[in-house]
């Protein structure tokens, strides 16, 4: 809906499936409130797989009638499909593999070109940089940095370029499925990384207790997981976590924002570790993106507190939550 009454000339979506729960929203429309955007709209488009190319064209169709579309936020199951319908990819996104924000690039009224970019890889360095920040070691001051990333898809991708930001040099991926283009094996083949490749079987628990030490030992933990799915590393993650020295400098990233926290969040937490959450990776990767799709810079405070009150609503955040990253 529109920022105000008026009629909205210019359009932009976050677009997935499912997407109802996407808080995209609220972050654009409050970026545009305060950039005094008052024509700009913004919405959730649901949007399978088979209408994807549909979308894409109507996003590139010129533009006779108001609103024009601006671009677009992607979320699963996007990020990596769209890349070939694309016609210019940015070199970050191309070596990623994966996409999140879409722009049309249009001289005029005529067809525009739709270009991809990728704001993940910020938006997970800026979690990790905000939380780092905050009082106990610094997890990326020594080399090597040991990071583990839990799964292998789209978000991995861009988990893995950021950790090579950070200055990783020890990288593992724990996931089911480590082959194919998708993959993060392939980034990282593509990033010039070299990683260690752990086969994870959710459930068995010899195999969650190899990953919940692997993770236990690491600087960095970054869990590109859906809601639920790393749920069975929680129990072996606390006993892992009780055997190790000076915890409390390692950091995990958990992309779930909803339902907070989640049992991984807490285990690391009451192990003594720092805990990123999805939201904070959520609020940095959207700053780029508002930039990238409006050609303006928008007030991160601003977007801060509108973020704060949605989750207030939707999962009772608190006002400790939401003053700072948990810090164990």
């Amino acid at each position: 809906m529109p920022t105000t009454s008026g009629a909205a000339r210019h359009r932009a979506a976050v677009i997935g499936s499912p997407v109802a729960h996407s808080l995209s929203p609220v972050l654009h429309l409050a970026a545009y409130a305060t950039l005094g955007l008052d024509d700009w709209v913004y919405e959730r488009r649901e949007i399978t797989p088979a209408g994807l190319p549909d979308l894409l064209d109507e996003v590139a169709a010129p533009a006779l009638a108001d609103p024009i579309w601006e671009g677009l936020s992607v979320t699963m199951p996007h990020k990596q499909t769209l890349v070939p319908r694309l016609d210019v990819i940015d070199p970050l996104a191309a070596t990623i593999g994966a996409v999140n924000t879409v722009v049309a690039q249009r001289p005029g009224r005529g067809r525009a070109l739709l270009a991809g970019f990728n704001t993940d890889v910020a938006g997970i360095v800026g979690a990790l940089r905000e939380t780092r920040g905050r009082p106990g070691p610094d997890p990326c001051a020594a080399v090597p940095v040991r990071g583990v990333v839990l799964g292998s898809g789209a978000t991995a991708c861009s988990a893995l370029a950021a950790l090579a930001e950070l200055g990783a040099t020890d990288i593992t991926i724990a996931a089911r499925r480590h082959a194919g283009p998708g993959r993060a094996l392939a980034a990282a083949h593509r990033m010039g990384l070299e990683v260690t490749a752990l086969n994870w079987r959710p459930g068995r628990s010899d195999s969650d207790l190899e990953v919940a030490t692997t993770a236990a030992g690491a600087d960095i933990v970054i869990s590109t997981l859906p809601a639920g799915a790393a749920n069975t590393l929680a129990a072996p993650i606390s006993t892992a976590m009780a055997g190790r020295r000076k915890v409390t400098a390692a950091i995990l990233l958990d992309v779930v924002y909803a339902p907070w926290p989640t049992p991984l969040a807490d285990a690391w937490r009451n192990g003594g570790g720092s805990v990123a959450p999805g939201w904070l990776m959520l609020l940095h990767q959207a700053v780029p993106q508002v930039r990238l799709i409006t050609g303006r810079t928008p007030e991160l405070s601003a977007m801060r507190h509108a973020l704060m009150r949605a989750l207030a609503d939707r999962i009772g955040l608190n006002d400790d939550d939401a003053a700072a990253p948990s810090m164990g």
